[in-house]
């Protein structure tokens, strides 16, 4: 029996490795290919580079601002990740606890945006934001994640958070003299840290991946986000430019694997806790 469950555990993390080749290789390849020529990069498949091009990620500040287009994502995502949570939080607490007419009925209007996909709403947003005059600015790739489905879907993991606390609390803070506003920065937001740290996490990243919504919304190569600037890496007649368009990929994937493999099971575990209740 000992022996047979050697074997099974043997077989497993053989097979764990195998997927964990298949899925690592991938960026394995764009890296090693980051510092090859462009010549080489559609040769063999090779597990270090064949000359190792430096040149390749000083090329890639030479060619367009990459440097601010990288801080213009940066300030998209915290903005954005920010406002998402301040409209999130305050708008799960009011579905979980306050009680008003039409609540019902909000929330569930609230759950259809999780339904929706962005190319249904993006024309009728950029004539709003042009009508604004936000066109052309990074205003509106802010504006989206606190108000569309990431927004949408941070107030309902909010919500399924509030109502599993006990109301003893807010009945305690009552008798204290706290006002609905007290209560809720006072007791109920320190409580669900946890899954504002979760929340901040997932808005990060689809902010820092968004690429219609800054296709839609940005002209100007200075204004441009990452996504938009590694597509915009190509020669004279048009072609990609493989070697600096891996190259910028592989800068910008790096605080993403950052905050993801450090807050993985925060992750993992809000989207467990949030279907509790």
């Amino acid at each position: 029996m000992r022996t047979k469950n050697t074997a099974l555990k043997v077989l497993y993390y053989i097979a764990i490795a195998l997927l964990c080749v298949v899925f690592i290789y991938p960026f394995w390849w764009m890296v090693v290919n980051s510092f090859n020529d462009i010549n080489d990069i559609f040769g063999p498949p090779t597990l270090l580079p064949r000359s190792f091009q430096w040149e390749n990620y000083v090329e890639i500040f030479r060619v367009q601002p990459f440097a601010r287009q990288y801080m213009n994502t940066v300030l998209v995502a915290v903005a954005g990740t920010v406002g998402n949570l301040l409209v999130s939080s305050l708008s799960g607490y009011a579905f979980a606890r306050l009680r008003f007419p039409g609540r019902s009925a909000l929330f569930i209007l609230l759950l259809t945006a999780l339904m929706m996909p962005i190319e249904v709403t993006i024309v009728p947003m950029y004539f709003m934001m042009r009508g604004m005059g936000l066109s052309d600015s990074l205003f509106p790739l802010i504006f989206i994640p606190m108000f569309c489905s990431q927004g949408a879907f941070s107030a309902f993991m909010l919500r399924q958070h509030y109502v599993t606390v006990p109301k003893e609390y807010e009945e305690a803070a009552r008798l204290d003299g706290l006002s609905p506003m007290g209560i809720y920065f006072r007791i109920m937001l320190p409580i669900a840290v946890p899954v504002l740290s979760s929340c901040a996490i997932l808005a990060f990243l689809s902010v820092w991946n968004m690429y219609l919504e800054p296709l839609v919304f940005i002209s100007s190569v200075a204004k441009y986000t990452l996504p938009l600037a590694l597509a915009n890496f190509n020669d004279s007649y048009g072609l990609p430019q493989w070697n600096l368009q891996l190259a910028a990929t592989t800068l910008s994937v790096i605080p993403v694997m950052i905050v993801y493999l450090i807050f993985q099971e925060k992750i993992s575990n809000a989207m467990v806790n949030s279907g509790l209740k």
